[in-house]
C-alpha cells in the first residue's frame, strides 16, 4: 500500500497510523500522534488557510488558477522545482479524470503532493547500528540551528532505552560549545569527552573513540563545528575526524545527519546542498519544526534531494526529538484541507 493509500485510509476511519497490537503501544502511538499534531499546528494552518483560500474563489482551471496555485505552492516553503512538478503533473491528471469542481482539484492537488514526495519509495529513516562495538554518530550543521541540543535530546532518548552513550564535543571552535555540550551531558547523565577551546578536533575524536570502545558504549555522539563559510577547513577538519574514527572502527561514522533549523524555510534547504556538496551526509535533522509555518520545506528537500529527514524536533521537551514519519506528517499537514470520500 502506498503512502496516498496509507493517509487516504486515516481520513476514512481504517487508521493505519493509530492501529496497534496493545493498549501500551496504542498510548504511545496516540501521544506521538499529538507531538505531530501540536508539532505541525503552525505549518498546518499556514498551509491550510493558504489553499483554503485559493479555492475560495475558485472559477475553474485555467492558467490563472495555475499561476495562483504555483504562488501559494512556493509561498508554503514547498520549493520552486517541486511547486513546478506539481503543476506539470496535476495538469496532466486534471485533463486525465475530468476533475472540474473544486474539492476534485483541491484532493488531486494533495495526491500529487505525496505521489511526488513518495516517488521512489520512502526513504529509510532508522539510524543504522553497528552490531560489533559502538555506533558512531556525527552531527553536522551552521551555528544556532539547534545541533548540541538536538544531541543532547538524542542522547536522553537512547539512555532511556537502556543504552550506554557517550558525547564527544568536536566544537572546539564556537565559543561556549565545549560547555553547552558538557551542561547537557550533565543535564541528562552521560559522560562527555572534551579538548581545549580552539584545539584540535580530530584528538577529541580520538579521545572519544578509545573511551568509547574500551569503555563499551553503545553510541558515540561527536559534535562538530559548524562553519560552512569556509568549506575547505570544514571539509579537512572533518575528513580528519574521520580517519582518526575509522582506525578504531572501520565503518564509522555509521551516520553522519545534517541538522537544520526549519524556521529558516528555504535557507535550510540551500544549507543542506552546500552541506551536500563538502559532507557526505547519510541523513538529515530538522529541528523547531513546532515553532515555524515553513515545515513545507520537507517537500522541497525530499523532492530536490536523495536524503532522508530521520529526526524532527515537535517541541523543547526531551522526548519531543522524533524519528520522522512522513505519513505522520503528512497527515496532520492536510487534514485541515482534503475531502476524502468513503
Amino acid at each position: 500500500m502506498g503512502l496516498f493509500d496509507r493517509i487516504k485510509k486515516a481520513f476514512t476511519g481504517e487508521d493505519p497510523i493509530v492501529e496497534q497490537q496493545n493498549k501500551e503501544d496504542a498510548q504511545e502511538e496516540k501521544n506521538i500522534l499529538e507531538k505531530y499534531d501540536k508539532g505541525v499546528e503552525k505549518t498546518r494552518k499556514s498551509f491550510s488557510d493558504r489553499i483554503n483560500e485559493l479555492f475560495a474563489g475558485f472559477r475553474e482551471v485555467d492558467e490563472e488558477f495555475f499561476d495562483d496555485l504555483e504562488e501559494t505552492l512556493i509561498t508554503s516553503d514547498v520549493g520552486f522545482d517541486m511547486t513546478i512538478a506539481l503543476s506539470d503533473a496535476l495538469r496532466e491528471e486534471i485533463q486525465l479524470k475530468g476533475a472540474r469542481n473544486g474539492e476534485e482539484v483541491k484532493n488531486l492537488i494533495v495526491e500529487k503532493m505525496i505521489d511526488i514526495y513518495d516517488q521512489g519509495g520512502e526513504p529509510d529513516v532508522s539510524i543504522a547500528k553497528n552490531p560489533d562495538g559502538p555506533t558512531v554518530v556525527l552531527f553536522v550543521g551552521v551555528n544556532g540551528v539547534g545541533k548540541t541540543t538536538t544531541i543532547g535530546k538524542y542522547a536522553y532518548q537512547l539512555k532511556q532505552a537502556g543504552h550506554k552513550v557517550l558525547l564527544a564535543a568536536g566544537d572546539t571552535f564556537r565559543a561556549g560549545a565545549i560547555e553547552q555540550l558538557e551542561e547537557w551531558g550533565k543535564r541528562v547523565d552521560v559522560p562527555v569527552i572534551s579538548g581545549k577551546a580552539h584545539g584540535d578536533p580530530a584528538s577529541v575524536a580520538f579521545d572519544a573513540v578509545k573511551e568509547a570502545t574500551n569503555g563499551d558504549y553503545d553510541y558515540l555522539l561527536i559534535d562538530t563545528a559548524g562553519r560552512l563559510q569556509n568549506k575547505v577547513n570544514l571539509m579537512n577538519e572533518l575528513e580528519k575526524m574521520k580517519r582518526i574514527i575509522q582506525r578504531e572502527i572501520p565503518q564509522a561514522p555509521h551516520e553522519t545527519l545534517l541538522v537544520l533549523d526549519a524556521t529558516t524555510g528555504q535557507n535550510a534547504l540551500i544549507q543542506a546542498k552546500e552541506f551536500d556538496k563538502t559532507v557526505d551526509i547519510s541523513g538529515l535533522v530538522l529541528t523547531k519544526l513546532d515553532g515555524t509555518a515553513k515545515g513545507g520545506v520537507i517537500f522541497a528537500i525530499r523532492y530536490e534531494l536523495d536524503l532522508p529527514v530521520k529526526l524532527i524536533g515537535l517541541g523543547e521537551g526531551l522526548d519531543d526529538l522524533q524519528v520522522f514519519e512522513a505519513e505522520k506528517f503528512i497527515y496532520q499537514l492536510i487534514k485541515d484541507v482534503v475531502e476524502v470520500q468513503n
